[in-house]
């Protein structure tokens, strides 16, 4: 009896270490299409970046001109560090000759990074953040990327990629790789959200976590609360609301992936609210705001500007900025609920005084 349950856990074991990513992607689609290799073979190369950055990463205190500033800014008007450099250069070098991806696009670049060798044949577009949070990079704290992949629509002849100014529903696909003790990755193909972690020995990313679903209500609220001031009174009252009512606790660690993986898990809400200076926040719609919606929207939770949902937003240019609200169903909706009453009592203002 015992050697009979000790082969069962065995062949457990081994049939966990053999679901990898690729192979997980074909059992989720169940099928060996040409469609459902394409998706395996992005994936596979997806991971492939992830892997080489995380490689950079682990080793960036001891090698030079690693880790601080370029001295550059990037299209954002933001300084760019040597890791978001590095970052964006692997995941173009694994996409060339791959003969699937025709276009790349990045928030650290101006357009869309074009492969001419795979555009007569590559139907499929990478938008990424290459690494979320760099400014966590010098003090070792958990840093991401974040992917997102779209079916090419058109030829794009003259470059303007338009067909991207689209809303989130026409993702295919949407992760992210979580740079941290170990290193995830976390993906959808629209058939529910799972994690893999990178098993350095056999150097493959083996699956962890199925299905994943997002708590309808959790304890964590998430923001920046250095922020409190240059928001607008709604958002300032949800958070008064959270500091007299137990059960709230804040985490915010100013990188979005793993503020964003914590509450996947855990519950709760990430909230970056315009500002004074920004009312369209800072995050980006293409690059971080969707991609992660797609995720909450698979897991059973939600991703809202505060007024209307991410995934139904429209962009009018490649690096437009959305306020994102994220995270489990009940405290988005909370969050909305102060935002509809301050917009209420703005009108009835405008009423009286008028």
């Amino acid at each position: 009896m015992s050697e009979a349950i000790g082969s069962l856990a065995q062949e457990r074991a081994l049939d966990r270490d053999c679901t990898t990513l690729s192979r997980h992607v074909l059992q989720q689609l169940q099928s060996f299409s040409a469609d459902a290799q394409d998706l395996s073979a992005l994936m596979n190369r997806i991971a492939l970046a992830g892997k080489l950055i995380a490689r950079h990463m682990s080793r960036a205190g001891l090698m030079e001109n690693v880790l601080g500033f370029t001295g550059d800014v990037n299209v954002q008007g933001e300084s760019v560090k040597k890791m978001d450099i590095y970052a964006n250069d692997v995941f173009i070098s694994v996409f060339k000759q791959s003969g699937l991806v025709c276009r790349l696009a990045s928030e650290e670049m101006e357009k869309p990074y074009y492969i001419p060798e795979n555009c007569p044949i590559g139907r499929y577009t990478l938008l990424y953040d290459p690494i979320d949070g760099s400014s966590n990079i010098d003090i070792n704290i958990n840093v991401g990327s974040i992917f997102s992949i779209r079916q090419q629509e058109g030829n794009d002849e003259d470059g303007s990629a338009l067909d991207l100014l689209q809303n989130g529903h026409k993702q295919i696909a949407a992760g992210y790789i979580l740079y941290g003790p170990s290193t995830m990755l976390v993906y959808s193909i629209g058939r529910g959200v799972h994690s893999f972690t990178l098993d350095p020995s056999l150097g493959e990313f083996i699956l962890s976590n199925e299905n994943i679903q997002i708590p309808q209500h959790g304890p964590i609220y998430s923001v920046n609360e250095g922020n409190f001031w240059q928001w607008e009174e709604s958002i300032r009252n949800y958070i008064r609301y959270v500091h007299r009512h137990e059960g709230y606790t804040a985490r915010y660690g100013g990188a979005l992936v793993g503020d964003f993986h914590r509450i996947l898990f855990q519950g709760g809400v990430f909230l970056y609210p315009g500002t004074q200076k920004k009312p369209d926040g800072k995050l980006r719609l293409l690059y971080e705001a969707a991609p992660l919606a797609y995720l909450a929207q698979q897991a059973g939770g939600r991703a809202s500007t505060g007024m209307q949902e991410i995934m139904d937003v429209i962009p009018k240019k490649l690096h437009e900025r959305v306020p994102l609200i994220i995270g489990s169903k009940e405290d988005v909706a909370l969050v909305e609920s102060f935002i509809t009453e301050g917009v209420r009592e703005g009108k009835e203002k405008a009423v009286a005084s008028s």
